[in-house]
């Protein structure tokens, strides 16, 4: 055994004398031992166990697990694939008792069995047959700290690959190595993985939730076992087994144990549940010596009200109900109803049948009497006339414009903004049809009309009375006007005013582009043109006319711009947002600029560049603003129907929220002169109201309403857009969405 032992090696060659070995045989009648067989190990060196005894040989398990091939393989491999040629007979690999044979053909063919061994295991490149980790199913992350991953079953170390691929190498094998697609890393080994065609058909299948198997059909017809219909032989055909002819001996048993238990008074019947019912005495309280009627504030239980005429079994005929009372009755609610009963006749009271309602009204009686709350109010003697309020009788407070006295038609379209010249005598008006119409106040003539071709979303008239000009907010333009209207000297100085410009000799980086108008504007009456990057919603004069602001419809620092028409200069007041602004307004004494978000209104120092005031309004959505001629008193509207009044003097807060109106505002307006101010919504009413401030510190503003004036017609869920009071006549104006404007005087 020590020469067969020599003559393995680890290259796989075979070596060591060629002296003449004893054959081994099998017993006779057994098929070939295939622990007798050479065993490659991991180098694929044959390994040949010891002959002597078969419980001394060494087990190899890998032969058990499928690293050998069968002995019908093998001997088919031999057949097919022998080096030298040669074939060796099946029946020997089948059974048969193996003759003995020559050193010769023994020695030939271990040499054949180790070359083929080892060419096989030189071609096979599977990890899982090459290196086998008997670890299990663990989580291999217990192995990340450790430099191998498992043991083999030998109990050896399985160390991982040396992996130190940097990026680069990484990259390189990603574009080079054809393969890297469907390449994977074992994580039992280390070692790289290449998938097959049908390992990633399989994996393509799982990603697109279909099964594994390409033949699997899940939607075979289904076969129902038992059918509706009676077969003529039976399902199963097993004789009865014998004990479901004879009675149970357990259940005797137990059926016993439960007699012999009730018998012995150990299960007792259950008793029936008492049916007698229990009653609460509800007006126990109203004895004075009773537990219950220790309580002071004792309410006694209303009474009933007593039967009257009409529930007579022979009432008077007045009492009667016609045929259309009767329909009208039966239509009502039952609570709208003035009698709970049709009056009936009878003949005697014997005819009279019983009252279908009865236990109804019983039942509707018990609940009024436990479940209306019933409390003891000690009643104060309050002269009702003294909780109203003293308020002046609306022809005590007069002049304020009562009847619609002009209709200004013309625009096709919404009028969305109007404005009055400082005089009164020349009205302007902007709408969607791209128009800006010039009226005359007390002929509602159109004197002159403008087409811009895009909405008008704003426009105001010089405060200024020495000036002749118009700002009108189109689109990101914001256009300045002459109309020409009333006196030649007072217009021909606006234009003298506008020409006398001199350039500075540096320009100035602004936001807006100052744009003089061409000759075929200049002949329409347009003088410049402010361009703005964004679009222009609002514009506003200062009291003086010089100044104007425009508001921009843009998030940024640059909403509000301060513009000079005398220098054409402007710029940006604020640095930074503080939200979306919906109007400016200036102050008409102080150098103070109003700035209106969408809940506060913001009261700004020009000077002293600072703020001021942040009045809140406690509304929403503030829509429009106006100031009080005084200075001390603001007004603001907002789109959840309120009218807020400001007292600067007095707080932050409005010191009344009036809501008068139905539907949202859109605009409110104060008079110059008279103590008015007026409030425009889309109900489609204008509300005037008298607002008297007065001097004294002490004494808070009177706010009455005084009339409420109607005339537009409601279009596209929208009423009136724009009001505005004549600057000194107690007169108001309109425009609504029904391309209208009235004046009320």
């Amino acid at each position: 055994m020590a020469e067969v032992g020599a003559r393995c090696h680890g290259d796989g060659a075979w070596s060591g004398p060629t002296e003449p070995v004893e054959p081994v045989e099998p017993p006779v009648g057994t098929g070939p031992d295939r622990s007798s067989e050479p065993h490659p190990d991991r180098t694929g060196a044959v390994l040949r166990p010891l002959p002597d005894s078969e419980d001394e040989s060494e087990y190899s398990g890998l032969e058990e697990s499928g690293s050998d091939s069968t002995g019908s393989d093998l001997d088919e491999e031999e057949e097919d694939e022998g080096p030298s040629g040669g074939s060796v007979h099946r029946a020997q690999a089948k059974g048969a008792p193996r003759r003995s044979r020559s050193l010769e053909e023994d020695s030939s063919l271990q040499e054949k069995m180790a070359l083929l061994a080892h060419n096989e295991y030189e071609e096979d490149s599977s990890d899982e047959e090459d290196i086998r980790n008997t670890v299990g199913n663990i989580p291999m992350e217990w192995y990340q700290d450790f430099p191998h991953v498992g043991y083999d079953l030998e109990g050896k170390r399985i160390y991982k690959p040396i992996r130190n691929k940097d990026e680069l190498d990484l990259f390189l094998e990603k574009m080079e190595n054809p393969d890297y697609w469907r390449t994977v890393q074992d994580p039992k080994t280390g070692a790289d993985l290449k998938l097959t065609d049908e390992q990633l058909e399989l994996v393509q299948r799982l990603q697109k939730g279909q099964f594994g198997d390409v033949h699997f059909n899940p939607y075979e017809p289904s076969i129902d076992f038992f059918t509706h219909e009676v077969m003529i032989h039976p399902v199963t055909n097993r004789p009865a087994d014998k004990r479901s002819f004879i009675p149970s001996l357990i259940e005797k048993e137990k059926v016993s144990k439960l007699v012999h238990a009730i018998k012995m008074g150990w299960i007792k019947p259950r008793k029936p549940k008492e049916e007698t019912p229990t009653y609460y005495d509800l007006w126990a309280h109203e004895d004075p010596n009773s537990i219950l009627g220790r309580h002071k504030m004792h309410v006694p239980a209303p009474k009933m009200k007593l039967p009257g005429h009409e529930e007579s079994y022979n009432p008077p005929p007045e009492y009667l109900l016609s045929e259309e009372e009767r329909l009208a009755w039966e239509q009502q609610e039952p609570e709208e109803r003035r009698m709970s009963v049709v009056p009936q006749q009878h003949r005697s009271l014997r005819a009279v049948p019983a009252f279908p309602r009865f236990i109804h009204e019983r039942f509707e009686r018990c609940l009024d009497l436990y479940l209306c709350p019933r409390q003891r109010k000690m009643r104060v003697n309050v002269d009702p006339e003294e909780l109203i309020p003293k308020l002046p009788k609306p022809r005590d407070l007069q002049p304020f414009p009562t009847t619609q006295a002009l209709v200004y038609r013309g625009h096709t379209c919404l009028v969305r903004c109007i404005s009055i010249s400082p005089n009164g005598q020349w009205l302007a008006s902007g709408s969607d049809d791209g128009s800006v119409r010039f009226w005359e106040v007390s002929t509602a003539r159109c004197m002159h009309a403008l087409s811009f071709g895009a909405v008008v979303k704003s426009l105001a008239w010089n405060p200024n009375p020495s000036i002749c000009l118009v700002a009108i907010a189109v689109e990101q333009t914001v256009v300045l006007v002459n109309p020409c209207l009333g006196d030649k000297l007072l217009y021909g100085a606006t234009d003298q005013l506008l020409a006398s410009y001199v350039p500075p000799d540096e320009e100035r980086v602004q936001p807006v582009q100052w744009v003089p108008a061409t000759a075929e504007q200049h002949r329409k009456g347009i003088r410049l043109l402010l361009q703005h990057g964004k679009e222009v919603k609002q514009v506003t004069w200062h009291g003086k006319g010089d100044y104007l602001a425009s508001v921009v419809s843009d998030n940024s620092n640059q909403q509000v711009l301060i513009h000079q028409s005398s220098k054409r200069w402007s710029q940006a007041p604020f640095r930074r947002s503080k939200g979306l602004v919906q109007c400016v307004l200036f102050h008409p004494i102080r150098p103070h600029f109003l700035v209106a978000t969408q809940r506060y209104i913001r009261v700004y120092n020009l000077l002293k560049q600072e703020l001021t005031k942040k009045l809140m309004s406690n509304c929403k959505w503030v829509s429009s603003m106006a100031i009080h001629p005084g200075g001390d008193n603001i007004i603001c509207g907002s789109y959840d129907s309120k009218l807020a009044w400001f007292d600067m003097d007095l707080s932050t807060r409005p010191y009344r929220l009036l809501r008068h109106h139905k539907r949202a505002l859109r605009s409110v307006a104060f008079h110059k002169r008279y103590p008015l101010f007026a409030s425009a919504s889309d109900d489609g009413t204008v509300i005037v109201c008298h607002g008297m401030v007065y001097n004294d510190l002490l004494q808070n503003p009177l706010l009455v309403p005084v009339k409420v004036l109607k005339g537009h017609e409601l279009t596209q869920d929208l009423g009136v857009l724009d009001v505005l009071f004549h600057p000194t006549q107690p007169w108001v104006f309109s425009s609504g969405a029904d391309g209208t404007i009235r004046l009320y005087t």
